[in-house]
């Protein structure tokens, strides 16, 4: 402590003195111009013409894709030519770069030196000899051949093309404007699935022109064993698996398939697409996705999605179809404002997402439900697994649920210690929450005479067949809104989108006449998701592997407050060796209990104090007939 203030002064002198000393010998830069090689994008078509892509993409044992591509040019002098960085879907910089080898640039047969564009390493910037007519480039592209190198793109028994993988495109222009005639060699045998149609000879295919942004939103899926059905309304599944016998499907299967695409015309009251693609694996081999395109989506699912349909397996898959197929409207047709780029590398600024992709969450469960890949009593599971899950992010009392939505650019996805606290992409499940309690609004107001339906009606079901894309704001929404059931929308957002909370939103449970309870045992959907692990998130705080690793913390919860931590593992509980079922007995003993503790190499015993004993989320019907829950999850067709 300073006693007087003549001390504080003598002792502020004596700091500051020599610090302003030692600024006579310090050196000082001065910033230098900064010169950004890259040309903004225009929305004038590409004058050198149509840009020949030819794709080898047969090498399944060393996974390499070989690449030519021929680019007409009308001028010599500078060019940039870019690689994708800002992909769609992806909400974020996700282009391989590192990915892209072998570069070489010719004219004319004689090699064109480049230079990687130090503000942009996306951008590789060329000097066009006088009168060329045409430049080649050519390339690899190395796929992962380890899941630790990215997601596996190409096994021995199948494929996946994305064309920003690939190719490169010129920078200066709308992608729109670029015009691509892309050819592909595949294994032999093979067969391919796209939204692209062409003319094969053997095992190449040589597709249509069409421009660069369409030709990046059509990827491929190719593969030894495949099976395309008819969903009818133009939409194909194409069924790609590891094994023929993933490929058989039964009537009544198929039979929810078809009616998933009807009632989603049902409720949009368009197609936005010619035709449109499922590209679909059934595989353990190939790496996961799940990706949003216009007239196509990338899906991948575990073996059983159709041969253990009735045990459950496959519960959680079945909501993929659904939610990538809701994206040709909303996301695809309708695209936030600030998300819609002219190009692949202007930054995305990842604006409502909580339409984007929670109000596709929304519908995904709806369909799932109205189609029959969900039965109804499912779909209320998911739903009350979904609430609880979301009432452990204790993040929201810091981080409001807008904020989330930058995620895809700040986290990309990695793995999170504290993930309850740090938040995640919340803008999914939270946002299929909002929509929910909307949905019950608009039964509400209207006095059941409208719903959310009608919203995507208006929202969604413009210009019927139009596969571009027609931007929105926040406040386009809200009148929208508005027109369905006037209420105070932008404020309803107000409170659940932009501002920090304690718990996620359940007004469409209270709403529509239901309430969340727990009990001491899952229903199917937490059963499913919770696998071979034992989740008790929703009481004590933690979720445990089969042996013993625990792989997830809630934030300040009993486990939190103990001492645990993600990646520790819990050797013994009350003198007994670590199982589920040890495990399991000592929470419904509700009493505080003993544990061993390995963290890294070290050992520890601690006490874990908790009296609330197994808890897993159900919903409960709340008064008596039909609510407007009931009623939103009724078939349409």
């Amino acid at each position: 402590m300073i006693r007087s203030l003549a001390a504080a002064l003598l002792l502020s002198t004596a700091i500051t003195g020599p610090l302003n000393a030692q600024d006579t010998v310090r050196s000082k830069p001065v910033a230098l111009p900064v010169n950004d090689a890259t040309s903004a994008p225009r929305d004038i078509p590409y004058p050198g013409g149509v840009i020949r892509l030819e794709v080898d993409a047969s090498d399944t044992v060393q996974r390499i894709f070989r690449v030519r591509e021929t680019i007409p040019v009308t001028a010599s002098g500078p060019m940039t030519l870019l690689m994708p960085q800002w992909l769609p879907g992806n909400h974020a910089p996700r282009g391989q770069i590192e990915k892209l080898t072998g570069l070489t640039f010719t004219a004319d047969g004689k090699p064109v030196g480049w230079k990687r564009d130090p503000l942009n390493v996306y951008g590789f910037v060329i000097d066009v000899p006088p009168g060329a007519r045409q430049v080649v480039a050519e390339f690899q592209f190395l796929s992962a051949t380890q899941p630790n190198q990215g997601r596996v793109v190409v096994t021995p028994k199948m494929l996946n093309i994305q064309w920003e993988s690939v190719s490169l495109y010129p920078a200066g222009y709308y992608t729109r404007q670029i015009p691509v005639q892309a050819t592909v060699t595949y294994p032999e045998g093979w067969q391919a699935a796209t939204a692209l149609r062409g003319r094969k000879s053997g095992s190449t295919v040589a597709y249509d022109t069409i421009d660069y942004e369409a030709l990046q939103d059509s990827p491929v899926f190719a593969g030894r064993y495949f099976k395309p059905v008819d969903l009818g309304n133009n939409v194909t599944l194409n069924i790609i698996a590891d094994d023929a016998d993933e490929l058989e499907a039964k009537p009544d299967q198929i039979a929810k398939h078809k009616k998933l695409v009807d009632e989603a015309g049902a409720l949009f009251g368009a197609y936005h697409f010619d035709h449109y693609d499922f590209l679909f694996a059934i595989t353990d081999e190939m790496g996961g996705i799940g990706l949003e395109h216009h007239r196509s989506s990338e899906n991948q699912v575990e073996p059983g999605y159709f041969s253990k349909w009735s045990d459950g397996t496959a519960l959680l898959d079945r909501n993929l179809l659904p939610h990538e197929f809701v994206h040709s409207w909303d996301g695809k047709f309708r695209r936030p404002d600030l998300l819609w780029t002219p190009d692949f590398n202007v930054p995305m600024q990842d604006n409502l997402l909580w339409v984007y992709e929670g109000q596709t969450q929304f519908w995904g469960y709806v369909l799932g439900a109205r189609s029959g890949l969900f039965s109804k009593q499912e779909t209320l599971d998911a739903y009350a697994h979904i609430a609880a899950k979301l009432d452990t992010t204790r993040g929201r009392e810091w981080r409001p649920m807008e904020d989330t939505t930058h995620d895809p650019i700040i986290s990309a996805r990695r793995p999170k210690g504290w993930s309850s606290w740090q938040r995640s992409e919340d803008y999914y499940n939270e946002g299929l929450m909002i929509w929910l309690e909307a949905d019950a609004i608009i039964r509400r107001q209207t006095k059941g005479a409208k719903g959310l339906d009608d919203f995507a009606r208006a929202f969604f079901g413009i210009n019927p067949g139009d596969w571009g894309q027609v931007v929105y704001n926040r406040g386009d929404v809200v009148n929208t809104l508005n027109g369905v059931a006037p209420y105070d929308w932008a404020g309803f957002f107000a409170k659940y989108v932009d501002s920090t909370t304690r718990e996620t939103p359940k007004g469409g449970f209270a709403l529509g006449g239901y309430r969340l309870v727990y009990g001491d045992t899952p229903n199917a959907f937490t059963k499913a998701a919770e696998g071979k692990n034992l989740d008790q998130s929703f009481g004590v705080g933690l979720i445990v592997k089969g042996d013993g690793e625990i792989s997830n913390v809630v934030w300040d919860s009993a486990a939190f407050k103990a001492g645990l931590v993600t990646g520790a593992k819990i050797v013994a509980i009350n003198g007994d060796e670590y199982s589920g079922d040890v495990f399991k007995a000592a929470l419904k003993a509700a009493k505080p209990m003993q544990m061993i503790v390995k963290q890294d190499k070290y050992y520890r015993t601690l006490t874990l104090a908790y009296s609330g004993g197994l808890r897993y989320p159900r919903l409960e019907k709340t008064g008596e007939g039909e609510g407007s829950l009931d009623r939103l999850l009724k078939p349409k067709t």
